[in-house]
């Protein structure tokens, strides 16, 4: 026999909320701030993971016939710094290593969500740990720190393509520009308020985007692992519900790898073009 409506429904809240509450630590108690730990542990992995692949590549680097992984290095290289070339008027050569670190690191986090739901969490309760999330980007604290140290490389590339004064300069006399001092003057202000409203707007588009995509996609995943829960397979509609579940999970599956590259992509294409904005002179 299968669960009861009020039983399932009371085991579908806490496994939901299982899996949607992350492993956190108080800095201080009682204090407003916490620290997600899971978050930063597979930040932590990845990074040190892509530094290992791509430094150990450079060095394995051969002009003779390239293995595997250099030939997958190389056509991600060379695709990232033709879109550079075409998208970039600006001479900043940090960009291409920024969007190809950016691109790899936001894949790398996303594709955590394609493991099977109970896998990770279900090992972290049995050693206690309690609870574990384990896509990144699917904590807005990740995406939205990615996207301020963006936003600050934004800076960093308009000032240093175009000098303090230009850079500032261009925050009071465009979109709106103007002939004569007086003109330019009365349209300062309005021009000010339109920068200061882009310029916000480019880190929350860029967080916001990323992580309800990831959330989303996370939770359809749970929400298909609750199809079958609490069942015992000993019911002509639970057979038809795991049918359902397989089913459903092969379709979301296929279609969340095409989501979880195609962000990778956008974050990474968003920064290219926000950085060639902040190069080029009004």
């Amino acid at each position: 026999m299968t669960a009861s409506a009020g039983e399932t429904g009371g085991g579908m809240t806490e496994y939901i909320q299982h899996h949607l509450t992350y492993l956190t630590v108080q800095l201080r108690p009682g204090a407003f701030w916490t620290l997600h730990l899971d978050t930063v542990f597979f930040s932590l992995v990845f990074s040190v993971l892509f530094m290992i692949v791509f430094i150990g590549a450079a060095r394995r680097a051969t002009s003779g016939v390239p293995g595997r992984l250099q030939c997958a290095i190389e056509m991600m290289v060379e695709f990232v710094d033709r879109i550079v070339k075409e998208t970039f008027g600006g001479k900043s050569r940090l960009v291409a290593p920024v969007a190809i670190t950016i691109f790899v690191m936001v894949f790398l986090m996303n594709f955590m969500d394609l493991l099977p739901v109970d896998a990770l969490p279900t090992f972290a309760k049995q050693v206690g740990l309690g609870h574990l999330r384990t896509v990144a980007t699917a904590d807005i604290n990740t995406t939205l720190g990615m996207a301020l140290c963006v936003f600050l490389l934004i800076q960093w590339v308009g000032i240093t393509e175009k000098g303090l004064v230009t850079f500032f300069g261009e925050w009071f006399t465009a979109p709106f520009h103007a002939h004569g001092i007086v003109a330019k003057i009365a349209l300062a202000p309005a021009n000010l308020l339109l920068r200061l409203i882009e310029e916000a707007v480019r880190p929350l588009s860029l967080s916001l985007r990323l992580f309800g995509n990831m959330y989303a996609g996370e939770l359809i995943f749970v929400l298909i692992a609750v199809l079958t829960l609490g069942s015992k397979l000993t019911h002509f509609a639970t057979y038809g519900f795991g049918a359902l579940q397989l089913g459903a999970d092969f379709l979301w599956t296929g279609f969340h790898i095409l989501i979880i590259t195609l962000q990778a992509f956008i974050f990474g294409m968003l920064t290219i073009v926000y950085l060639s904005m902040a190069a080029e002179r009004h």
